[in-house]
């Protein structure tokens, strides 16, 4: 009889352990201006029933094959350095919005970060010792300000392939330093190659999924084309025991958004609002209930709320359009 209650007690532990993962993380990707914010810039996250803003400094590499990442100058915007961050942090805090540190690498020209890689062994020692600063400086301020999560990496698959052992022992690096929880923002297309989701507490996923070839795609096809993905999203879940996390989600207000929806091409530049809607609230309906779903990061908000967006705008934020109002409602509904 002992044995069966502690057994009864155990599955009842578990089964509330699974259930804290409806708790929605309901995120902004916040980003980094030329200017401290005060609450004129955070009452709009506060309005859209935001829970969660990404916090994102930045690092800058000349190319591709060079080694050398250079972060917190003078030369950067205000809040893409630790002083800004900083602030950031502490001005969304006043309105109880928690917060993701998401320190980042930008390349000159906007090449794609997922291509780093280096050509020797040199290189690659001097962009891991130049990596390991930028990312444990910003660890340090994490713990300083008992952040709630923190992102180690966003879209680095080429880094994480070719130096594996290294970033395992990152990892171990920025435990002893930071006890809050962990992601890496992996590419849509990268996470389930990712080797190291057993070291961190969830699987993050930068979620630009394909879901339709229309030029304005239907809600239910959108539904659709989630299928596929979500079994395989579902299931990365499970192997991993981790809860998923969309690091970043969102659509452009574009003909086509849901065709190659990582795409931020300027040349396509046809508004529609239906087409971010419908995508949008597709993956609200396919991800948002389920119990294995931690929540996301809707990309990309503004601080200026005001002057952003609108429905001449053909970009990512869901600033002033109607997908606005829909995002508002779900996370205001979310579990």
């Amino acid at each position: 009889m002992k044995h069966f209650k502690l057994l009864f007690f155990v599955l009842i532990l578990n089964f509330h352990s699974c259930k804290t993962q409806t708790n929605k993380i309901n995120g902004v990707s916040f980003v980094a201006a030329n200017a401290e914010v005060n609450t004129k810039h955070t009452d709009p996250v506060v309005n859209v029933n935001a829970n969660y803003a990404a916090i994102m400094p930045f690092g800058f590499i000349k190319n591709l094959k060079h080694p050398e990442i250079i972060y917190n100058t003078h030369r950067q915007w205000f809040g893409e350095t630790v002083d800004g961050a900083k602030q950031y942090i502490k001005e969304l805090r006043k309105k109880d919005i928690k917060v993701m540190l998401k320190p980042q690498i930008w390349v000159w020209h906007g090449e794609f970060t997922g291509y780093i890689e280096m050509d020797s062994e040199a290189d690659w020692k001097t962009l891991e010792n130049t990596y390991s600063k930028f990312i444990l400086e910003h660890a340090v301020l994490a713990k300083d300000l008992n952040v709630d999560l923190f992102c180690i990496g966003t879209e680095l698959e080429r880094f994480i392939t070719n130096r594996t052992p290294y970033w395992l022992d990152l990892i171990k690096q920025i435990k002893t330093i930071y006890k809050g929880k962990l992601t890496y923002a992996a590419n849509w297309d990268e996470f389930k190659r990712t080797p190291f989701w057993n070291e961190l507490d969830y699987i993050g996923v930068d979620a630009y999924f394909p879901v339709s070839n229309s030029k304005t795609p239907s809600l239910e096809e959108c539904l659709n084309g989630w299928k596929p993905h979500k079994k395989v999203i579902e299931s990365m879940s499970t192997k991993f025991n981790r809860p998923i996390l969309f690091t970043e989600f969102g659509y452009r207000s574009v003909d086509y958004a849901g065709k190659e929806p990582w795409v931020s091409d300027r040349n396509m530049n046809q508004v529609n609002l239906e087409a971010q809607t419908n995508t949008t609230k597709a993956l609200f309906e396919t991800f948002w209930k389920e119990d294995w779903f931690a929540g996301g990061f809707v990309w990309k908000w503004f601080i200026n709320h005001d002057d952003v967006g609108g429905h001449d705008n053909a970009m990512f934020t869901p600033q002033n359009k109607p997908v606005e109002t829909l995002i508002r409602k779900y996370y205001k509904t979310s579990p």
